[in-house]
């Protein structure tokens, strides 16, 4: 397992959980977290025995966004990740999930404060889960800054286009329910149940068989900005080949001998 001091990766089964730990500023966002943000998503995709990733955040917050002094690299911790950021300029963007999309699942697990940076990673995940108490929000416009974490792009895509604008133009905050009720998060839980919620649900795409899932992660995120004629396309020509693999017919034989499936992505 890799992991900085600022994150911290384990694995549950086939679920690779990366925990943003720096609670004592509410996971905001550091040099030594995007690095091992970074290193976690890359984990992920070279490890096939990794099916899902479950992203979440210490001590009852998931990410108050970025910290500027933390990013500067200032002191030891920080000055110790500097030569990453200096061989890969891109590595922020693709720990924050911006300019990379892990090909496993990614499942957000949020308690607590998740605004500004913590809105835009939050973007970048598949499924999201949230405790009652959490707090989303895009505050960018109040401090004269502009939210370039994707969100003026990914967002109107993800949630109608006036809540969108009202997000990103007021920079309110927006309690759990609302986030739910505009279709940012799927599912408001209990506090403290987030990361059991996002386990859970990690179990079930774990028990499905993984080149399937991984061909249908690809295609919903290909097809979105195309035409429904060059989507339906698209998607033939992605999904064909899963009929063809022994994880396929694995899935035909178990469900017909009324056994669970043991699929080996082949």
């Amino acid at each position: 397992m890799s992991g900085t001091e600022h994150l911290t990766v384990r694995r549950e089964g086939a679920t690779l959980v990366l925990t943003l730990d720096r609670p004592e500023a509410r996971n905001a966002l550091s040099l030594g977290m995007l690095v091992g943000l970074h290193d976690g998503w890359v984990q992920a995709d070279e490890d096939d025995s990794v099916r899902s990733v479950v992203l979440t955040g210490a001590g009852g917050a998931f990410c108050a966004g970025m910290d500027l002094k933390a990013l500067a690299g200032k002191g030891m911790e920080g000055e110790r990740h500097r030569d990453r950021l200096e061989a890969d300029p891109d590595l922020h963007w693709k720990a924050m999930l911006r300019h990379h999309r892990p090909r496993k699942p990614v499942i957000a697990a949020v308690e607590g404060y998740c605004v500004a940076g913590g809105t835009e990673m939050l973007q970048g995940t598949d499924i999201r889960v949230a405790g009652e108490s959490a707090t989303f929000g895009l505050f960018e416009v109040r401090r004269g800054l502009f939210p370039i974490g994707g969100s003026t792009v990914r967002l109107q895509r993800q949630i109608p286009r006036t809540h969108a604008l009202e997000m990103l133009l007021t920079g309110r905050p927006y309690s759990a329910r609302e986030a739910a009720a505009v279709g940012l998060v799927g599912h408001v839980v209990p506090d403290g149940t987030a990361l059991e919620k996002a386990l859970e649900i990690a179990e079930r795409v774990n028990a499905c068989g993984p080149l399937a899932v991984e061909a249908v992660k690809a295609s919903v995120y290909e097809t979105a900005e195309m035409t429904e004629t060059d989507g339906l396309a698209a998607e033939l020509k992605r999904g064909r080949p899963i009929f063809d693999t022994a994880d396929a017919k694995e899935g035909a034989r178990a469900f017909a001998d009324k056994r669970p499936p043991v699929y080996k992505r082949a």
